[in-house]
């Protein structure tokens, strides 16, 4: 019996701790369960929104396809990004730290929902729902940070009113007719932009610097692999449609090469001193991910896109077909080489210079297995410029 109030205790703290600050120097602070579900889910979406973009551009919709990526895309990183820097600065995971990361997941998989209606009739209301869904856990989170964990209180509160405010914008831009719509995204986009730099002006969240390097890296491995699962599925339906075999090892090759260069460069660098140098650094490298993401995504489209037209599927030129390649490709090379490779980049100009032979090998026959080895033969320069130890460094 007397045992029985301290079970009841600890039982109480299991349920629910203090949402307190974690500390940025923590060690050992890896990636839960819980986060690697949540970007397992998020991945959904993201395979809707390259999906979509594949058959958009197949269907020589350039202007529509890239609109509507660009915008659903945006969500789906925001969304995740914001997640991401509070779970590593709060991750209580406590009872109601996971229920709201569920319901935001729920929303995640709302707005992968209503995607394909978002690409084929314009239509955001699922998209937009989904969103709203996610926010709106995230500012539930931050008002329980505002009260619990006091010393940032300021800077939490800010949060919560800034993701708030923008809800209200993002549901009243449904009511506007097509044009206005459309036009609303930029403006709406940027407000999402500026929450964290207006709440960080009052005090800094706590985040782990190595902790958002490896949520990025696992994000950055997830995003290849639906490439890598997008591009096998258009290999299949080009076997099933009688496509000649000697056309799609070809395709198949260089989409190999493409997606394994893509995650060599990434991982050849270490972003923790960029974290960790200043808040603008971090800003910088946390928003720039928009591109590498959206970029490593498109990928795998654009390698639909190529077995489409090998197939005589797709209503575009042969250079369509391989720009459908070659500029995300390009995108992501010229992202990773201005994010990872620390204060002067212009000391590494291999990077721009392969993303423009990349460019121009869009034209060229066999396009995609050129766009392979020429990135391979980036990994092959940037191996050779590694100096003598550098290896024994990194371990």
């Amino acid at each position: 019996m007397g045992d029985e109030p301290t079970a009841q205790a600890s039982a109480r703290r299991v349920w629910r701790r203090p949402m307190l600050s974690r500390g940025s120097t923590e060690a050992h602070r890896a990636s839960t369960p819980l986060e690697l579900f949540f970007d397992l889910c998020f991945v959904v979406a993201v395979a809707q929104a390259a999906s979509q973009l594949h058959h958009a551009l197949a269907d020589g919709q350039l202007a529509h396809g890239l609109l509507g990526y660009a915008t659903v895309f945006f969500a789906i990183w925001w969304a995740w990004m914001n997640f991401t820097w509070f779970a590593s600065a709060y991750d209580t995971d406590d009872v109601p730290y996971r229920l709201a990361t569920l319901v935001q997941i729920a929303g995640a998989l709302i707005l992968a929902a209503g995607v394909p209606r978002a690409f084929d009739t314009s239509d955001f209301a699922i998209v937009t729902l989904g969103y709203v869904v996610m926010r709106v856990a995230l500012v539930l989170q931050w008002l329980r940070a505002a009260r619990e964990a006091r010393a940032e209180r300021a800077c939490a509160l800010r949060y919560a009113v800034g993701v708030a405010v923008c809800q209200i914008g993002w549901v009243a831009r449904l009511a506007l007719p097509d044009p206005w719509r459309t036009a609303a995204f930029i403006p709406l986009a940027l407000l999402e932009i500026a929450v964290p730099v207006w709440a960080e002006r009052v005090g800094s969240t706590h985040w782990h610097p190595g902790h958002i390097a490896e949520r990025y890296g696992l994000f950055t491995l997830i995003v290849l692999g639906e490439s890598v699962a997008a591009a096998t599925t258009a290999v299949q339906s080009g076997l099933d449609s009688g496509q000649a075999i000697g056309d799609l090892l070809s395709l198949a090759a260089g989409g190999l090469l493409i997606v394994f260069s893509m995650w060599w460069l990434y991982f050849d660098q270490h972003a923790d001193e960029t974290l960790s140098s200043s808040n603008l650094a971090s800003f910088v490298w946390g928003y720039g991910h928009y591109l590498i993401f959206a970029a490593a995504a498109g990928v795998g489209a654009g390698l639909g896109v190529a077995v489409d037209h090998a197939s005589g599927h797709a209503h575009l030129p042969a250079w369509g077909a391989g720009a459908a390649v070659a500029v995300p490709v390009a995108l992501y090379l010229l992202s990773v080489w201005l994010l990872h490779t620390g204060a002067q980049p212009l000391r590494r100009l291999d990077y721009p210079l392969a993303a423009m032979l990349i460019l121009a090998a869009m034209a060229a026959g066999e396009a995609v297995l050129v766009i392979g080895l020429l990135a391979a033969a980036l990994v092959a320069v940037r191996l050779l410029a590694r100096p003598p130890g550098a290896e024994a460094e990194r371990a």
